[in-house]
């Protein structure tokens, strides 16, 4: 019986090591690499000091902003209190905006190489390390996932190209990994733009931590939900779902999906939501996408890039004037889909060769993108037409 249980757990290890999937951590992780690589950032920094557009007007852009500002004073909390649509806001705004400018800042340190701008971004991170402790309220979730996402971004820049001490970096990875990582790890069963915004900040802090396990585990539910983000008619009749959600009938997956009947490529299960919200998860899933690129396994040759790419597609159509038809959202659509189409457009049109006609367009007459003051900052400066 003992001799029985052992082949079957080998033979369950073996198939688990055949099976291990291509988006797995890697053996050692690159850095910086949390949505914009040393390579990226070089190329950037290379068009901007040769004054080339749209590299330098989004520079400009971003400079001029209030997160370039080097008189910035930072806001911590010990406690950051979130309700619905940020109400009440006790430190919410604070905090995101924060992470934004600390990004910003090893953004502009990276590109300009005035160090004040990299003892800014570590003052930013310094702040928040010292005092926060916890996110509460039904957003804590989403703030988490938010934040989470711009700090290691942050983080990964400063560390591993500032030539000078940043102190307290151990004190930020631990803020990192006992404040922020377990609010998101586990994911949510509310709308897929907060799952996919908490995988996101979870795969960059996982990056920046070196954690693997986090990172896999991360990946896995970014996976799947992303699956159930976005329809693909190879899906099947219905849209796929998450397992812990229990959307086990029609009815179900229906009302989850704001009220469609009809399913087609790129329709989100927001989309008839709004826009906006759309934008959130779309965004998550091309910065999740990127990170792993930079990884080194490249998921925009899976699903994941059929649906980002469909996904892109469908939604750039209707925000560039396309008039609903009957069918979709019954005819009207709630627009503002947001600056989140730089990175996935780099990506599948440029480098793999898609032609993603709606999204260029609306891609170009976005630019320069700047920020959408949540978690989504300065994409035509770091991967605008962007080949590294």
């Amino acid at each position: 019986m003992r001799r029985t249980a052992l082949l079957a757990a080998s033979a369950a290890l073996v198939a688990g090591v055949l099976a291990w999937p291509a988006d797995a951590a890697p053996s050692s992780f690159v850095h910086p690499g949390v949505t914009v690589s040393k390579g990226q950032l070089d190329f950037t920094r290379s068009k901007v000091n040769s004054g080339a557009q749209p590299w330098k007007g989004a520079f400009d852009r971003m400079m001029a902003s209030k997160y370039a500002d080097l008189n910035r004073t930072p806001e911590p909390r010990a406690v950051v209190e979130c309700g619905s649509y940020s109400n009440p806001n006790h430190g919410c705004t604070d905090e995101r905006e924060d992470a934004i400018a600390a990004y910003t800042q090893a953004l502009a340190w990276y590109i300009t190489r005035d160090e004040r701008h990299a003892r800014k971004a570590i003052e930013l991170m310094d702040a928040w390390s010292a005092v926060i402790r916890d996110h509460t309220n039904s957003n804590a979730p989403l703030q988490t996932g938010w934040a989470g996402s711009s700090w290691p971004k942050a983080a990964e820049i400063i560390k591993y190209t500032y030539t000078g001490t940043w102190a307290n970096s151990g004190r930020f990875a631990t803020m990192l990994r006992d404040v922020y990582l377990p609010e998101v790890i586990y994911g949510s069963n509310s709308n897929g733009n907060w799952e996919l915004s908490m995988m996101e900040a979870a795969v960059g802090i996982s990056v920046f931590l070196e954690d693997k396990a986090s990172y896999n585990r991360a990946m896995a539910k970014f996976r799947t939900r992303t699956a159930a983000y976005v329809y693909l008619a190879s899906d099947g009749e219905l849209p796929k779902t998450v397992p812990s959600q229990n959307l086990n009938t029609r009815e179900k997956i229906v009302k989850y999906w704001q009220g469609q009947t009809t399913f087609v490529d790129g329709l989100s299960q927001e989309t008839c939501r709004d826009f906006t919200h759309t934008g959130y998860g779309l965004s998550a899933v091309s910065h999740v996408a990127e990170t792993s690129r930079i990884q080194g396994q490249d998921l925009y040759g899976t699903d994941v890039g059929e649906r980002l790419r469909h996904g892109l597609g469908f939604h750039a159509k209707y925000q560039l004037g396309a008039a609903a038809p009957g069918w979709l959202c019954g005819g009207s659509l709630k627009l503002g889909l947001g600056p989140v189409s730089e990175v996935g457009h780099n990506a599948l049109a440029n480098r793999l060769g898609h032609t993603m006609t709606n999204t260029e367009t609306l891609t170009v007459r976005g630019r320069p993108a700047g920020s959408n003051n949540l978690f989504v900052a300065w994409e035509t400066l770091s991967h605008g037409d962007n080949p590294a």
